[in-house]
């Protein structure tokens, strides 16, 4: 939905300058003419999978249609300490007051791009795929979740309006797991909604109960053991589509992978990736 990203992208874009600007850029003020023009060009110092290309363009159009950008590189390439990845030309004062926000959206992005590759390259073998969850920085889950996807993952859901996830709380809350999933099928059928059930499993019963039942189209199985996720998807079939979730980190990946679970969710894709060292330098003729 390219319309809406960009349309949500104008928002951020927006509200973080204003931030960042408050009443006035003064020390940009004090020291550099309102016409004066300038290059600068963007410094990779860490090795990793650059993200935020496309998003430090837009960014410099927002504030400025006119601005010229140059990629070097393009979003998803691998990148190493010394290379260069773009250069931008465009008055001081929007090079200066978007400097920050470039370098705060591309160091971030390439930190989540970098780390979902390593979770992504270790599935190579198996049929099963990464996906991202709402474990994000409010405000900020837009370009997290496109440097999931710059980095090879899926994303999942985008908030609670795109499927109908019912976890433990809601299952409680409900009166029960059948009780949640009979609700939610007849909610959606009365609003016509096409939206996936998703339901969260926490054992075995939870399982049998939920396949009883039926009525969703996926099954999660929460804080499963690879033993115990295999027995479940014995059970399953492919009658719905398989989640598998909670404690999954680079270490033990491919022992869910091997199960042959369609989905893993990973929220240490956005919530524990460490920024990347970028930076953002004036060119002087």
């Amino acid at each position: 939905m390219p319309n809406l990203f960009d349309e949500q992208l104008q928002f951020l874009v927006t509200n973080a300058l204003k931030e960042d600007i408050g009443s006035g850029d003064h020390t940009t003020l004090s020291c550099i003419p309102p016409d004066a023009r300038g290059k600068a060009v963007l410094h990779i110092k860490q090795d990793g999978i650059l993200a935020g290309m496309e998003i430090a363009e837009k960014i410099l159009k927002i504030k400025e249609p006119g601005a010229k950008f140059t990629p070097y590189k393009q979003d998803g390439d691998g990148m190493r300490d010394g290379e260069e990845a773009f250069i931008a030309e465009a008055t001081v004062h929007t090079i200066l007051q978007c400097e920050r926000l470039i370098l705060n959206c591309m160091q971030r992005m390439s930190g989540i791009a970098t780390l979902t590759r390593q979770y992504v390259d270790r599935l190579q073998r198996y049929k099963t795929r990464v996906i991202d969850t709402r474990k994000t920085t409010p405000n900020f889950r837009l370009l997290e979740k496109e440097a999931v996807r710059i980095g090879g993952g899926i994303n999942n859901r985008f908030g609670l309006y795109d499927m109908i996830l019912l976890k433990d709380n809601h299952i409680d809350y409900a009166g029960g797991i059948e009780a949640a999933i009979e609700k939610a099928s007849a909610y959606r059928q009365a609003h016509k909604l096409h939206l996936k059930i998703e339901v969260e499993t926490r054992n075995l019963d939870e399982v049998k109960r939920v396949l009883a039942v039926g009525k969703v189209d996926r099954i999660m199985l929460d804080n499963f053991t690879p033993r115990q996720l295999a027995e479940a998807l014995s059970l399953i079939g492919e009658r719905f589509e398989t989640e598998a979730s909670g404690g999954i980190n680079l270490n033990n990946i491919e022992d869910f992978a091997r199960t042959g679970v369609d989905y893993v969710s990973v929220g240490a894709l956005i919530h524990q990736a460490r920024s990347l060292d970028l930076s953002l330098k004036a060119v002087i003729l």
